[in-house]
């Protein structure tokens, strides 16, 4: 029997503050948070190119023009999460006729860098700095990457490439293409060397994942001479990550698809497809997907570097 002396508390009250973002995130319905009216929204998404959420954001900064002063962002000492109405442009170094968005780099914290790059018609790249690898993945547009041997490859939507470390390459638009850039100072062991590496997503095997439901491609291979790789996650509507991870390997995340919950320490945030993260070493980090389209992001790991 409870004590009469005691205030009473409605029930709704009595819920954990991440059941009641999530139920607030549902209830909202097809468009996701508050979505304003779009073209956009009005139209079958399976006619749409494959990540045109991305690009296209259910709320997109011209969404949020009535709302002056208002960003979805957080930038804390273990995490950050940086939405599409936050982001920044501005000329890429040593890059022509290309706009560049920097999301992640190590004034935050991180030993690797991640940003958007926005090539514009007759674009060019420039390239990293000495001893840096770079991951490139082609999220909007098509793009030709060639090398110093002459070799060209026609990078298309979910195509991806690896240039290791020194390795003279060029990347060409005729039109225009938005990428992820991923890169970092390699880490350099005895004997051991990376190579070139041009693929795309749906070429990459689905890879075990005991104890959990979600789907997992790596893009890079697993062997020691590379120091990082990028997954491709996959999450249906409901499904959420078993582990509750801890661990001492950085993140870089973008997310292509979907919408979901993303726990980083102790907050809990709404994300949706265009928003980036991301995760310092042993941040308390576990993602749930919702809406009724599949969830997919992309992550930068760490691996195969003795932490100390």
């Amino acid at each position: 029997m409870q004590n009469p002396s005691l205030p009473q508390l409605h029930p709704f009250l009595l819920f954990p503050s991440f059941i009641l973002i999530s139920l607030f995130v549902i209830v909202l319905g097809d468009g996701g948070f508050c979505s304003a009216p779009s073209i956009l929204d009005q139209t079958d998404a399976s006619s749409k190119p494959l990540y045109w959420k991305f690009t296209n954001p259910t709320l997109s900064p011209s969404h949020l023009q009535d709302l002056p002063g208002f960003t979805r962002s957080v930038y804390k000492r273990d995490h950050a999460l940086i939405t599409p109405e936050s982001h920044v442009f501005s000329p890429l170094p040593d890059w022509t006729n290309t706009l560049g968005a920097y999301l992640i780099t190590p004034a935050m914290g991180s030993y690797f860098v991640m940003y958007l790059a926005k090539m514009q018609e007759n674009s060019r790249s420039g390239l990293p700095p000495h001893d840096v690898e770079r991951f490139i993945f082609v999220i909007q547009g098509t793009i030709t990457l060639t090398n110093t041997s002459g070799l060209s490859n026609k990078l298309m939507v979910d195509s991806y490439a690896y240039l290791p470390p020194n390795f003279e390459h060029s990347l060409k638009c005729d039109e225009s293409a938005t990428l992820a850039v991923f890169e970092r100072r390699y880490a350099f062991l005895d004997n051991h060397i990376t190579g070139h590496i041009v693929s795309s997503t749906e070429k990459r095997p689905l890879l075990e994942t005991p104890g959990e439901v979600f789907e997992l491609r790596k893009l890079l291979p697993a062997s020691i001479p590379y120091d990082f790789n990028i997954h491709i996650m996959d999450f249906q509507p409901g499904e959420f990550l078993n582990v509750k991870e801890v661990h001492y390997n950085q993140h870089g995340l973008l997310l292509l698809e979907g919408q979901g919950i993303y726990r980083l320490g102790d907050s809990w945030y709404p994300v949706q497809a265009g928003d980036a993260i991301w995760m310092a070493p042993f941040v308390p980090q576990w993602y749930a997907a919702l809406g009724k389209t599949r969830s997919r992001y992309l992550l930068y790991k760490d691996v195969n570097r003795n932490p100390l």
